[in-house]
C-alpha cells in the first residue's frame, strides 16, 4: 500500500507518517498543497491523506483535480473542520472519507486500509501460497509454521509477490509498491531484499526470477 500525508503541521504529518509506515505502507509526505498536487500527477497512490487549509495549492483544489483525473486514489480529509457543513463539503469535493482533528491513531490506520480496499481486488487480510503464510493485520510471516521473522520491507514485499497471485511483478513495480518517492530508481534495494527474503524463506526457494521482467512466487 502506497500513501501519501498532506498537511501543513510538519510535526503532526511528520507523526502520521512514520506511524503508518511502522504498519507496513509506503509513504511520502508533502506540506503544501501545490507539491502534493504534482505528486498526485507522476505518483500511483493508494490513499491520500489530506488536510484542506493548505499553503500554496487549497486542499478543495488538490482533491476536486484527484477527481478531476479519475485517478484510482482514495481521498481521506484529515481536518479540525469538523462540522457537518464541512464533512458534506469535503464529500462533495471528491473525498472518499472525512476524519477530523483530533482522532484517534488506530481509527485513523483502520480508515487508511479500508480506503485502500476500494482502489482494486480486495486483498485478504491472510495470504497463503504453499506452506507459506502471511498474515497483513499482525505483521508475521510463517512458513511450515515457523516465524520467518521478517522485517518490515520483506514482509511488504512479500505481501505483493504473494497478492500477484503468480503473476510477474518487475523490480520498478516493487519500488513503486513498497519503497517512498527518497528511493533512488536506480538502487539495488530491490535486488538486496528479495535476497534476503530468499534466505529467510529457505528451501525451496519460492521465488522465481524471470530474467528481464521480475519475479514470481
Amino acid at each position: 500500500m502506497r500513501v501519501l500525508v498532506v498537511d501543513d503541521e510538519r510535526a503532526l504529518a511528520d507523526l502520521v507518517v512514520s506511524g503508518l509506515a511502522r504498519q507496513a505502507m509506503a509513504v511520502d509526505v508533502a506540506y503544501r498543497g501545490d507539491d502534493a498536487d504534482e505528486m498526485l500527477a507522476v505518483n500511483d497512490y493508494d490513499v491520500v491523506v489530506l488536510d484542506r487549509d493548505l499553503p500554496g495549492l487549497h486542499g478543495d483544489v488538490v482533491a476536486r483535480r484527484v477527481a478531476e483525473r479519475g485517478d484510482s486514489t482514495r481521498i481521506l480529509m484529515l481536518t479540525a473542520a469538523g462540522d457537518l457543513p464541512d464533512r458534506v463539503a469535503g464529500l462533495e469535493l471528491g473525498a472518499d472519507d472525512y476524519l477530523p482533528k483530533p482522532f484517534d491513531y488506530p481509527e485513523l490506520v483502520a480508515r487508511v486500509r479500508a480506503l485502500a480496499r476500494r482502489t482494486g481486488p480486495a486483498t485478504p487480510p491472510v495470504l497463503r501460497a504453499g506452506d507459506i503464510v502471511l498474515d497483513i493485520a499482525r505483521h508475521t510471516a510463517t512458513r511450515s509454521g515457523h516465524d520467518l521473522g521478517l522485517s518490515t520491507k520483506e514482509l511488504m514485499v512479500l505481501e505483493v509477490l504473494m497478492a500477484a497471485d503468480g503473476r510477474i511483478v518487475s523490480a520498478e513495480d516493487l519500488l513503486e509498491k513498497v519503497w517512498d518517492v527518497n528511493i533512488d530508481p536506480f538502487t539495488n534495494a530491490v535486488r538486496v531484499t528479495v535476497s534476503k527474503l530468499r534466505r529467510k524463506l529457505g528451501v525451496p526457494d519460492p521465488i522465481v526470477t524471470v530474467p528481464g521482467r521480475g519475479y514470481r512466487l
